[in-house]
């Protein structure tokens, strides 16, 4: 069955889903405030900034105009954490009808803390909202685009939802599981970038790949500590959304995590990166989230706390690496 899905966010992830879902014969549309990216990809079926000169499916439509998102079943968020709360506020003045939002960014509320489908549910008007859907998981829109394989999870309170864009996103490429545990899967993919800002400043510094191997281990105890304490089921943190999610963003030169731990890590410091730096990492805000709720509620996170004191107390990553091995030693546990 052909469904109708806008796309918010003509970047790299909405426009690789955005194939997808092309892909699967449904009726897509990206919007975009970017108009060059958006005639790029309506008139020459391309998304150059991110993909070069690679052909996309010629269905996809797209669009400058807000007002063009109305009358689909489907919207999909596309955006930078920090944007979720705003186009949600906007969606009010748009949506003429009620929708299932399905959300991609992995992160939390800078200043509420709320997990994003909690942001959505309290944004946009109850009139306009069937169902909030997360679509999150070990992905990169590099390899997604380029139609290699790939497996992520559809997760929501709403299972027959969750069902729903499990089957409209599902092909020979793009497989999809679904999972109710919205707590878990949602504090998975988030900490899971502040684990791979951490591994790329231990490749800056050369560490090894023993150091990195470590590094990664103990943040997925830190993640399913965190999480299980706020909710979480304890196996959700072995699937896609834990361990799988944590491996591809912790190892991955794609990752905007990964090259921002790499950048600080070769310099010995997070000042030139936060001087220079133009892109959305998500582990940067995340840090601060995560190391706020963990004093707060007594949670150990040693490795979220050395990321969050190198990015906003300035500390040399050599001196927070040589502190993480120099805690006192215990029996290994989560």
């Amino acid at each position: 069955m052909s469904e109708k899905i806008a796309i918010i966010g003509s970047g790299s992830w909405g426009t690789a889903l955005a194939q997808v879902l092309a892909d699967n014969n449904h009726d897509v549309l990206v919007w975009g405030r970017n108009m060059s990216e958006v005639v790029d990809i309506r008139d020459y079926h391309k998304n150059t900034l991110y993909f070069n000169d690679l052909i996309l499916n010629e269905n996809i439509k797209a669009s400058i105009n807000i007002e063009s998102i109305k009358g689909y079943d489907y919207i999909l968020l596309a955006v930078p954490t920090a944007a979720v709360e705003s186009i949600c506020e906007e969606l009010n003045y748009v949506l003429d009808a009620p929708v299932t939002i399905i959300n991609v960014a992995k992160g939390f509320h800078p200043t509420t803390h709320q997990l994003l489908s909690d942001v959505i549910k309290t944004t946009v008007e109850a009139k306009y909202l069937k169902a909030v859907v997360s679509l999150i998981g070990p992905s990169h829109a590099e390899n997604v685009v380029l139609r290699q394989h790939t497996a992520v999870n559809s997760v929501s309170d709403n299972e027959q939802a969750a069902k729903d864009v499990q089957f409209m996103f599902s092909n020979d490429y793009f497989r999809v599981y679904r999972t109710t545990d919205v707590i878990g899967a949602q504090i998975g993919v988030a900490i899971k970038n502040i684990i791979a800002v951490a591994s790329g400043i231990a490749e800056g510094l050369n560490l090894g790949d023993n150091a990195r191997a470590a590094l990664i281990t103990r943040g997925l105890a830190e993640m399913s500590r965190f999480g299980v304490s706020h909710g979480g089921l304890p196996e959700t943190f072995i699937g896609l959304c834990g361990v799988g999610d944590l491996v591809v963003t912790a190892s991955s030169f794609h990752s905007r995590n990964f090259q921002a731990g790499l950048q600080i890590g070769e310099e010995d410091s997070a000042k030139r990166f936060l001087e220079t730096n133009t892109k959305t990492v998500e582990g940067i805000h995340a840090a601060k989230v995560v190391h706020e709720l963990s004093i707060e509620e007594n949670i150990s996170m040693p490795i979220t706390e050395q990321v969050y004191k190198i990015v906003y107390e300035n500390k040399k990553p050599s001196l927070a690496i040589e502190e993480l091995m120099m805690r006192d030693l215990k029996q290994e546990s989560i």
